[in-house]
């Protein structure tokens, strides 16, 4: 809106100029010099490249060829306005009055060089030369009745083209523009057909401009505009001036999002549904000269998703924000979760987690804290209740807050952080309360068997270009405590009580751990599992970026009377989608076999001792007993010899 308000101004100052000079004398000889008044007036040299001559048929009017008018000091040696065609209609009554009432203005291939300097101050604003300036009663006497009063009643520019390069930014090029302006009363309002092609498509402007002389004189005016492109239409009805400040009711409504976004240049931009591919979006809009943006009263309907609240946008080269946001029942199906149906992400072969690279440049696009709030959200496989979260985007780190979140049947609350400042990382630092271990751990490791409701807290750090490298250099450390929870494919109390089972399944009555997590893998010492008389005990290593495990159960049936039940130990191996399920018999019968050794090394020490007649310690190596013992006996028997007894 900005840079339309400004081409007009351009457009309309610097041909009002040339209308002047053409309509002060007619020909070529005197053209010079109603050239050296403009610069006088303006300080911009007009130059006419070919003849300037009069038409009576079909209009009346003049003809110019070859015309261009100087830029601004500051500005540059490249004119601001060049046209190869210049002719203008004019209204034959009104010109014996003295007046000229244009009725038409045609330019062929127009380009105009639109530029800023620091102060904001526009090329297009035509002040006075070094010798006479702005002031009329410095005009030279016999050509003041040259500076006739000038309205264009109807202005039309064909296959225009344009360069706006502002102070700070990139410059904006666009060609093929055409134009069309229809000022019937110079004390009313323009109307303005306007087709661009910023990306090649044309992008189709419809604007009306209260009270157009005054706007021109950087009064503040109504204006209405339309801008309509392939795939959608923006609306603007409010108040402006000509330096883009505007405030007013903004609306728009696309079909393709995408298609609307790619005739202004920005393609390549491709929206999950449920996140604005058709959209409707109305709000109260205050736009400042300083790139400032506020939007209040702000409705947003994204696929069918509603959502209501306000906005601070600063428009920069990486723009900032400020956002609250409120909505009702969400759903984006268009996100999918990097966990694939089988606990694998999409990759070659369906198994392992995927190595297609991690694209988060989107990281780095702007900067800013984005508020939501919702009664329901259903995205990427995660279903989420009555929450609110917190975005914030700061130089290519997002941190986004739960504060806290209901997900997975009950409450997270903490934050999670994505890194692209030098290469991806990711991390968090999470509580939860009443989830549902079988939802959380499928859909963030694609691991369902174990279900129940648990609390616990998480702290995590992987870094990589891939959801594989990842989960391969995973690193942190959590607890969780589950109570009245089951093991899918695994019956344990069926093995540990012949004829009993629970259907393939091991339901147990708690559950406790601690763990710690090093490149990928997660190590527990101290599993601790109730069940109807049973407890198991249970270590070893799930493999996170590897996914596998090797654990070891160490059950234990209740003995009678409080004495030392049966336990049986099972091993789990294997991956996880194919574990190894075994009971570990050798190690289940090994304290038994100690029993009967340690029996009978009792027995033997005993007999031993009597034998001897010597204390003999458990810990004591009978084998050095015995010779102990033989030397003794020696050493007697040798002495009673000497003693001759």
């Amino acid at each position: 809106m900005k840079l339309i308000l400004r081409i007009l101004g351009a457009v309309v100052a610097t041909l009002a100029v040339l209308l002047v000079v053409l309509f002060m004398l007619p020909g070529e000889k005197v053209a010079g010099l109603a050239a050296d008044q403009i610069e006088a007036q303006t300080g911009r040299k007009l130059t006419f490249h070919g003849k300037v001559r009069f038409t009576l048929w079909p209009v009346l009017g003049v003809k110019s060829d070859g015309v261009s008018l100087s830029n601004a000091p500051w500005a540059g040696p490249e004119p601001m306005l060049t046209a190869e065609r210049l002719s203008i209609g004019i209204s034959a009554g009104d010109l014996l009055q003295g007046k000229v009432r244009v009725t038409e203005v045609s330019a062929l291939l127009p380009h105009l060089n639109l530029s800023e300097n620091a102060e904001g101050q526009g090329n297009w604003v035509l002040g006075g030369g070094a010798d006479a300036g702005a002031d009329p009663a410095v005009v030279a006497p016999e050509n003041q009745s040259a500076v006739l009063p000038i309205s264009i009643e109807k202005l039309t520019l064909t296959g225009a083209s344009l360069r706006y390069q502002p102070h700070q930014g990139a410059p904006i090029e666009m060609s093929m523009v055409d134009m069309m302006l229809r000022w019937p009363d110079p004390s009313g309002t323009v109307n303005v057909d306007l087709t661009a092609r910023p990306a090649g498509a044309p992008v189709q402007i419809q604007a009306e401009v209260g009270t157009f002389a005054d706007f021109l004189n950087g009064a503040v005016s109504s204006i209405g505009a339309s801008v309509a492109a392939d795939g959608g239409i923006l609306r603007f009805d409010g108040r402006a001036d000509l330096t883009g400040a505007a405030t007013g009711r903004v609306t728009a409504k696309t079909s393709d999002t995408a298609a609307f976004l790619t005739a202004f240049g920005q393609s390549g931009i491709s929206l999950p549904q449920g996140l604005g591919q058709a959209m409707v979006v109305g709000a109260d809009a205050t736009y400042t000269t300083d790139g400032r943006l506020a939007l209040r009263d702000m409705t947003l309907d994204l696929d069918g998703n509603k959502l209501e609240g306000g906005a601070d946008i600063t428009l920069a080269q990486v723009p900032e924000f400020t956002a609250q946001l409120n909505g009702g029942h969400l759903r984006v199906p268009g996100l999918t979760s990097a966990v694939g149906e089988n606990g694998a992400a999409a990759g070659e072969g369906g198994s392992g987690w995927s190595k297609d690279p991690i694209d988060a440049s989107a990281l780095a696009q702007a900067n800013g804290t984005a508020v939501l709030s919702f009664e329901s959200l259903t995205a990427a496989g995660y279903e989420f209740g009555a929450s609110k979260l917190s975005l914030t985007l700061d130089r290519a780190r997002a941190v986004l807050k739960l504060q806290p979140a209901a997900l997975f049947g009950g409450q997270v609350q903490g934050q999670v952080v994505a890194n692209n400042r030098n290469g991806f990382s990711a991390g968090g630092k999470l509580s939860f309360n009443g989830i549902r271990l079988e939802k959380a751990m499928a859909q963030v490791a694609g691991y369902d068997r174990l279900n129940g409701e648990a609390l616990g807290e998480l702290e995590y750090l992987a870094s990589g270009a891939s959801l594989d490298a990842l989960m391969r250099s995973l690193s942190g450390k959590g607890w969780l405590e589950v109570n009245k929870g089951f093991f899918t494919g695994f019956d344990l109390e069926k093995l540990m009580r012949s004829g009993q089972g629970n259907g393939g399944s091991t339901v147990f009555e708690r559950l406790s751990a601690s763990y710690a997590i090093a490149k990928g893998q997660l190590q527990n010492d101290d599993l601790l599992v109730t069940l109807k008389g049973i407890r198991a005990d249970g270590a070893g290593r799930i493999g996170l970026g590897t996914r596998d495990l090797d654990y070891r159960f160490a059950p234990t049936i209740s003995g009678l009377n409080g004495a030392s039940g049966l336990t049986i130990p099972v091993v789990v191996t294997g991956s996880w989608e194919d574990p190894k399920i075994r009971p570990d018999l050798k190690n289940a019968l090994q304290p038994e076999i100690d029993a009967v050794e340690q029996e009978a090394k009792d027995r033997v020490i005993e007999k031993l001792s009597e034998e001897l007649e010597v204390e003999i310690a458990p810990e004591q190596d009978l084998n050095q007993v015995i010779r102990d013992r033989i030397e003794q006996e020696a050493k007697d028997q040798l002495l009673r010899l000497l003693q001759g007894d």
